[in-house]
């Protein structure tokens, strides 16, 4: 997920106790998402500074952590999130799909494409929703399939709201495999791919995945995790002709889905 520069500001602008909550239970859930946003793993002293926290109340919160295994503590002392979190996530994640569904079916029903929903977890792209095509010839992706970043729709419509030195960071970490001959494998070109994301609202991946397959993709706005949806299809029906029609529909229905989002999560 993007670091979290929304989420911390939020954090830091939150009252101790918003809306009536439990001080100790906000800090403790801001502590895990700060551990996400710095990778992972943390020092105790990283998350006093990030957090603002002293570190005596960060360290019993992290005990408590550990204890119910959200977070684990590393022979190196720092710590980790831990594994009793992937079970949240998986669950949540097939419940977003859930609730992305009937927006990917009239996705489906406007533009004649199989539509998915996809999150960006960790460095890899992960599909949590689709809904196939009615035609005989339709592109198939199985919910779950993970993928990297660079050679994806989804993957470009996500990276383009992340700083530029963080998607260097994570080209790096999982290099820039061709998939096929049109597959962007330079960390410039990608990032001036970014750029043109950032311009026209929307991204595409035109035969980067597979040959003979064009992908385009839209950012979810305001998502609660970052998300984006995409239409593919093969090249001769998604057309460069056809963009100007498909790119609308999916941004209408990622800002309503977005909508929908918000309303399962309310303040």
């Amino acid at each position: 997920m993007p670091p979290s520069s929304a989420s911390t500001s939020a954090a830091a602008a939150r009252p101790a106790a918003a809306g009536g909550g439990v001080q100790s239970l906000e800090r403790a859930f801001d502590l895990l998402e700060r551990m996400a946003d710095a990778g992972g793993e943390v020092g105790l002293s990283e998350l006093s500074t990030s957090s603002g926290l002293p570190l005596p109340t960060i360290h019993r919160l992290m005990r408590t952590l550990v204890a119910c295994g959200y977070v684990r503590q590393q022979p190196n002392r720092r710590y980790a999130l831990g594994p009793r979190l992937i079970r949240l996530g998986e669950s949540a994640s097939r419940l977003l799909g859930t609730w992305a569904r009937p927006y990917l079916a009239r996705a489906v029903e406007e533009t004649g494409e199989t539509a998915n929903m996809a999150l960006l977890d960790g460095d890899e792209i992960v599909y949590v929703a689709q809904v196939p095509s009615r035609h005989a010839v339709r592109m198939f992706t199985e919910v779950g399939r993970r993928v990297l970043p660079h050679s994806t729709g989804v993957g470009k419509a996500l990276l383009a709201g992340h700083p530029p030195e963080e998607v260097r960071a994570l080209l790096g970490r999982t290099g820039m495999p061709a998939t096929t001959e049109k597959t962007i494998t330079d960390p410039d070109t990608f990032l001036d791919a970014l750029e043109e994301v950032r311009r026209t609202g929307y991204a595409m991946d035109d035969n980067e995945q597979e040959i003979g397959v064009r992908c385009l993709a839209v950012p979810v706005p305001d998502s609660p995790t970052a998300a984006a949806i995409s239409i593919s299809g093969p090249t001769g029906r998604v057309t460069e002709a056809s963009i100007d029609k498909i790119v609308p529909v999916l941004q209408e229905i990622a800002a309503e889905l977005s909508v929908a989002l918000a309303n399962q999560n309310p303040a």
